[in-house]
């Protein structure tokens, strides 16, 4: 029964390493490679720490404005030398000990709005870091999928010259062949020996960016750098694009759109605002403090070196020795050598800085919009343009090949053919991905983040 247990438990334990290694094995997507970066990423756990400090801020601005601060006190001391007696008002030399409490509080009534603008500030700046974390996020996908395309750029293109080099050392072991029945000269040989080195080496050249790009990805992911990481092809690793249909008058409102929804626009108005109320409480110290104090006090005192006296019960003294105490205390700014004028002034200044950098804002992101939109429908052009041409190279270099094979063209003219035929894969590879990062940012500045495109 033992063995038969301990075989169950084996099996289970050999199915879940199985598991495992199937999970490491799968191919990641785009959408996949996101979000492993965004669940691992450094900056998002900086920026999460950063927004727990924003939310401590509001935490303490609410208590600032709406609760008192208390403190609390108690001492005990023995007198040896010449003291006053409590009970007579008059100087005694014997051994005395006493024993106090006190409690006190206070609240600020104004102090020039500061802690109802404090509230306000804290609040902008709350809102602010969450915008500044979904912006980290989009920042971390944009540059996840930028590393993400060029792993699948070189991924396809080795797969081009795989295939070309293969075609080559076919044409090699053709030509090797005609020379030795008399068909073609040696040069004609070393020439197509040629074309397959410079194919190998071509191959060997996109192998090493192949390894650099995928060591790109696995740092933009936070991936472990030696574990290996399998990536979705071409066709099951991107998402489709719609064709762009933008006007003039739907760029205007693309515009719009973005200005409401773009995270530097809105942490640039944030800052603007913060800046506003910062300048607000400054005016305001130049006004009154008015400040409400309260307390509480009592003692207790005992003679233990004085003989046959008796003192008062503890909790007596403590009664009859209490006291109580209200104080309305305010603060008039006089002379304080220019402080606060000069803290205005500041503000002030800084208030325009942050207004000037929210208005450069809002011209930066409309640029930037209409700029993705024109990057984008250019980059459809000429996707277009090279998908035509990739095919029309595709079909001349087939016929190439077979004329090449029956000795109708020159291993000069073969290798033009290849070179050009490579040359149309490589620019149609790169101008679909290019269009697919372009669309991604148009749909992005719409208001959808790219995890979620």
């Amino acid at each position: 029964m033992k063995a038969k247990y301990n075989f169950f438990v084996l099996m289970t334990v050999l199915g879940a390493l199985g598991n495992l290694k199937a999970q490491d094995t799968v191919a990641m997507d785009l959408k996949a490679c996101m979000r492993y970066a965004v669940e691992h990423s450094t900056q998002v756990r900086i920026q999460e720490a950063s927004n727990r400090d924003a939310q401590i801020d509001r935490r303490d601005a609410i208590l600032n404005a709406f609760t008192p601060e208390v403190s609390g006190s108690t001492s005990a001391y023995y007198n040896f030398g010449r003291s006053i007696d409590p009970e007579t008002n008059t100087y005694s030399l014997v051994t005395s000990f006493h024993n106090g409490y006190s409690l006190s509080g206070g609240i600020v009534l104004f102090n020039g709005f500061q802690a109802v603008n404090n509230l306000k500030i804290t609040k902008t700046a709350q809102q602010m870091g969450l915008t500044k974390a979904q912006q980290v996020e989009d920042q971390i996908c944009l540059a996840t999928m930028e590393a993400y395309c060029n792993v699948l750029y070189f991924t396809e293109l080795e797969k081009a010259l795989l295939g070309q080099v293969t075609t080559a050392e076919t044409a090699v072991r053709l030509a090797e062949r005609q020379e030795q029945l008399g068909q073609k000269s040696h040069a004609d040989v070393v020439q197509v020996q040629s074309e397959l080195a410079e194919r190998q080496y071509l191959l060997t050249t996109c192998r090493n960016n192949l390894n650099n790009a995928m060591i790109t990805l696995k740092d933009v992911m936070f991936w472990p750098i030696e574990k290996p990481l399998k990536i979705a092809g071409l066709e099951a690793g991107l998402p489709q694009c719609d064709s762009p249909t933008a006007q003039m008058d739907e760029i205007t409102e693309f515009v719009r759109m973005a200005k409401q929804m773009s995270p530097d626009i809105a942490l640039a108005e944030g800052t603007m605002k913060n800046a506003r109320l910062a300048l607000k409480t400054a005016r305001w110290q130049l006004l009154p403090r008015l400040t409400l104090y309260g307390g509480w006090s009592s003692s207790y005192f005992t003679y233990p070196g004085r003989e046959g006296y008796v003192p008062t019960p503890y909790f007596e003294q403590i009664k009859n020795n209490r006291g109580e105490y209200v104080q309305l205390s305010m603060s008039i700014p006089i002379y304080d050598r220019f402080s606060n004028h000069s803290n205005i002034a500041k503000k002030k200044n800084a208030y325009e800085r942050a207004r000037a950098d929210y208005e450069q804002t809002l011209q930066t992101v409309e640029a930037e919009v209409r700029r993705a939109i024109a990057d984008r429908n250019g980059t459809a052009d000429a996707l277009r343009q090279a998908a035509t041409r990739a095919e029309l190279q595709q079909e001349a270099f087939a016929l190439n090949t077979k004329r090449f094979e029956q000795g109708l063209i020159s291993s000069i003219e073969y290798q033009t053919a290849s070179n050009t035929y490579l040359n149309a894969l490589a620019e149609h590879l790169n101008a679909r991905l290019q269009y697919f990062i372009k669309s991604s940012v148009v749909t992005y500045y719409s208001g959808i983040p790219y995890i979620e495109q």
